[in-house]
Formats: C-alpha cells, structure tokens, sequence
C-alpha cells in the first residue's frame, strides 16, 4: 500500500518566496541522487512534453549545472543553477538563472534563490522542502505567469515515474 503523500505549493508574495513541500514515495538516498545525478535530473526535470539535456554539472559548493530544456520541436532554453552550499543527503542551495549554451546569464529574466531540503521522517518517504526567494515581487510574478507552478508540478510528476520505476526494478 502506498503512503499518503503530501504536496503544498504556496506563495508568499510578503516575503517574494514560493514555498513547495513534496512527499515521494522513496528513500532519502534514492531521491537525493534524483536531484543531484545529471543523469537522473535528465529523466525527470523538465516538464513534459519537454527533455532535459545537460551540458556539464559540477555538484560541489562553487560547481555549476548547465542544461537546456529541449522542446519538442527542437528549440534548446538554457539555464544554469549555481551550487552555493551542500549538506549531503540532508540540503543544497543554489543561485538558479536562465542563460544561453555558454551559461552567460540572461539578465531579461530574474534569477531565484532555491534551497531545497530532504528528509525521511517515515521509512521510504521522503520530504524535499524547497523555498525559491526572488529579489523583488514583480520577478516573483513574472515566474508564475510564465507557468513555474504547473510546469513544476509536472517534473515533480516525472519524479514520481522515475521513482516508482526504481522500485519496480529493485523488486525484480
């Protein structure tokens, strides 16, 4: 039987945060790889019917992932995340911007701070707690119009699918 798992996405124009807590059905070990293995965020980062594709990451405090979200028509949007710090297993933060191939940033576009933490307070379910703090309100805005909250609950989705295909496979 599966757990009960938990989702809340809110946002919090006070403070120029969203705030997302999400339950999966999986150990801590497992999903912390998820999100910090280039080829494993390939399989489930990008909403669908989008890929993602990575360029280089480098997961050390100071390192850096370089990808692009691929349409289905091609077209390659680029972004970076910059590791600040990391707490194995347990949290990582990082400055996250939208760039081109060469990870220049793109300055039209704000950049977020993430800080994504990781618990297994239930024997294989983990909590991943992220906060995403904008500069100012109107950046805040300018992601959610752009659809950050569908286009996460989607990849967030994905993560569920890898997840469970995991399971599938330790169980054969």
């Amino acid at each position: 039987m599966t757990p009960a798992l938990q989702f809340d996405f809110t946002v919090k124009k006070d403070t120029n945060t969203i705030h997302v807590r999400r339950d999966f059905a999986a150990g801590i070990d497992l999903v912390w790889k998820a999100w910090t293995t280039p080829e494993l965020l390939d399989q489930w980062w990008a909403p669908k019917p989008y890929q993602t594709r990575t360029k280089s990451m480098n997961f050390s405090e100071g390192g850096h992932w370089l990808y692009a979200m691929v349409s289905p028509e091609n077209e390659n949007h680029w972004c970076r995340a910059d590791y600040e710090q990391i707490s194995p297993l347990h949290m990582f933060s990082a400055l996250d911007a939208f760039c081109d191939e060469q990870g220049t940033i793109n300055a039209d576009f704000p950049r977020a701070h993430w800080t994504n933490t990781f618990s297994e307070d239930r024997p294989g379910v983990t909590t991943v707690s992220i906060v995403i703090k904008y500069k100012q309100l109107a950046d805040l805005e300018k992601i959610i119009e752009l659809g950050f909250k569908e286009g996460f609950t989607m990849a967030l989705g994905n993560l569920d699918q890898y997840l469970e295909a995991q399971f599938k496979l330790r169980k054969q």
